[in-house]
């Protein structure tokens, strides 16, 4: 169905920035994280703290051993305390880490999806890329509560190593600090080249699984027209761009890695020169010489925060992705409740979607009202902005006296269904797709209302009958439909659309339907977008849409005195003669 335009925001606050934006986000999943982002930072800082003291105790440990002499066990219990305490922080770190990222991947999953079903048919977002985004952007962006206090913990065992180094002699400690500003600055360029590589990688990423899922929706489609090798070649052309951006990672990440080698085989290299003159100068004890070599790769070795860093950067990037998604406007609703009525619905002064123009209409309630034109002319947009399954770009539609965006989202579904030319099935089995709504009504009238559709035949033929799967339950396009129709009679309040929903139908079908909505549902408000003459004769009032306007309102016999209402059903079967007779 055509679902017009997109919904239009209310005034308020510019919006954030996309780089703010998915900083935020992971903020809040850091939140949602709870506790295990607190016990990630402690097993970390406890890592850190073993990893900083352990040369030092090693040191002390070398010299308290006596010349020729054997060395003292006592002085090695410490060397053990900080291994121990290191390997259980490591195995707390990695259970945090893993709840912590579920947790927060769990969150983001649910805010990108409720968002997307508040975006509704407004959403611009192929599907596929949509599904990428909850599904891969969002694991990735998880890891942020767990990389973020990692990676600045990281940072820790430096600081520590040239506090000690400073104690232990300040000559080396000012050696390795010298270069220091230069290894944070090669980490954050590092930061702002891999996010960009990460977020240019999923996004071609997002558009590979887009086409895939168009190609999975129009499988009978490229079957039948012998076009699967030229649909692989669609799907698959951003492959080469794929892998540019995920060579470019690893050029990224190797050109960082490769010069942070470099820089810590330096410093070590002028570590332990400047080490080996104190000692000679005797400055420094032996035990010190080794705890500075070991010091010297704590200061400059950022293997870890190199790797936290890039969870980092593909967790801002996932982020950023799913942030695109939740910066489109979700349709609002207000407080108010439907007063009672007949279901009257009034289109005044509504524009929408390039089509329609200034259009004024008064839908009388209780009756049913058929809708024709042309193709292009605006039956479907109208059926969309009768329920607000789309918003008019200016003009308003008013639900007995109520303009649509006061009502309550509840108060608006429960008043106003629809059935569609090409429904989707939600639902365990054949029955809970009928019962698919804002409540579930008594099985009896489900029941009632696959009759009334037409359904009850075919569904009684299922091997379950109504506690069919879905899965195990084919349909043709008419069975389809005729599914779509029982929900939509199962859940009807005071207004019901059927935006082509008998296209598929045969005649005599398609008739039965009909009496039905003439008859069991004749106190609702039927709004059809009616192809056939037959349909629109049955009407108690026709609309006629022509080029985005209503050209004319009144009983299907007065209208078909005119020849170009007589030409709109001009593909009508043979045996419609359209008179109404």
């Amino acid at each position: 169905m055509t679902s017009g335009t997109t919904s239009v925001p209310a005034p308020g606050p510019p919006p954030v920035p996309l780089p703010r934006a998915a900083d935020r986000l992971l903020l809040g999943a850091t939140r949602r994280a709870g506790g295990w982002t607190a016990l990630v930072a402690a097993a970390a800082l406890a890592d850190a703290a073993a990893a900083t003291l352990l040369p030092l105790a090693l040191a002390r440990a070398i010299d308290a051993v006596p010349p020729g002499g054997p060395p003292a066990s006592a002085a090695f219990w410490p060397c053990a305390a900080l291994v121990a305490v290191a390997a259980v922080a490591e195995v707390l770190s990695e259970l945090a880490s893993g709840c912590g990222a579920a947790r927060a991947t769990a969150w983001l999953r649910h805010t990108l999806v409720r968002h997307v079903l508040a975006v509704g048919p407004a959403l611009r977002v192929p599907p596929g890329d949509v599904a990428g985004r909850v599904v891969g952007g969002a694991a990735e962006a998880g890891v942020a509560p767990a990389a973020a206090p990692e990676a600045a913990v990281a940072l820790l065992p430096a600081a520590g190593a040239l506090i000690v180094l400073s104690f232990i002699d300040w000559r080396i400690a000012a050696a390795i600090a010298v270069a220091l500003p230069a290894i944070a600055l090669l980490l954050r360029v590092f930061v702002r080249d891999i996010t960009a590589s990460a977020h240019r990688y999923l996004t071609v990423q997002g558009t590979i699984a887009g086409r895939l899922a168009e190609a999975l929706t129009g499988a009978r489609t490229i079957a039948a027209a012998g076009t699967a090798d030229q649909e692989v070649k669609r799907v698959l052309a951003p492959l080469p761009g794929l892998r540019a951006e995920g060579h470019a990672m690893w050029r990224v990440q190797g050109g960082i890695a490769a010069r942070g080698l470099l820089a810590l085989l330096l410093l070590q290299v002028a570590a332990v020169g400047m080490a080996g003159s104190e000692l000679m100068a005797g400055r420094i004890t032996a035990g010190e010489l080794v705890a500075t070599v070991q010091y010297a790769g704590l200061a400059a070795g950022f293997g870890p925060v190199l790797t936290q860093v890039l969870r980092l950067g593909r967790a801002r990037a996932g982020a950023r992705r799913a942030a695109e998604v939740l910066a489109l406007p979700a349709t609002g609703h207000g407080p108010a409740d439907v007063p009672p009525g007949p279901g009257r619905l009034e289109f005044r002064a509504v524009s929408a979607g390039g089509v329609l123009d200034g259009l004024d209409l008064v839908v009388p309630g209780g009756l049913a009202v058929a809708v024709v034109g042309r193709s292009g002319a605006g039956k479907s947009l109208l059926a969309a902005l009768a329920g607000r399954l789309a918003d008019p770009d200016s003009g308003e539609v008013l639900l007995d006296g109520v303009p649509l965006p006061r009502l309550t989202r509840k108060a608006l579904r429960r008043e106003v269904g629809y059935a569609f030319a090409r429904p989707a099935l939600f639902g365990g089995t054949v029955l809970d797709a009928i019962a698919f709504g804002p409540c579930r009504p008594p099985e009896s009238w489900l029941r009632e209302s696959a009759r009334a559709a037409r359904a009850d035949a075919f569904i009684r033929r299922l091997p379950l009958g109504y506690g069919t799967p879905l899965a195990d339950a084919p349909m043709s396009g008419g069975e389809l439909q005729r599914m779509g129709l029982a929900r939509a009679f199962a859940h009807a309040g005071r207004v019901l659309v059927l935006d082509d929903a008998t296209s598929s139908l045969d005649t005599v079908t398609e008739l039965q339907i009909t009496d039905a909505l003439l008859g069991r549902f004749g106190d609702r408000t039927r709004l059809i977008i009616a192809h056939r003459a037959g349909t629109a004769a049955r009407a108690d009032l026709v609309v006629w849409l022509d080029g985005g306007a209503v050209r004319g309102v009144g009983e299907h016999g007065v209208l078909w005195r005119d020849p170009d209402y007589r030409a709109v059903f001009a593909a009508a079967a043979p045996d419609e003669d359209g008179s109404g007779a």
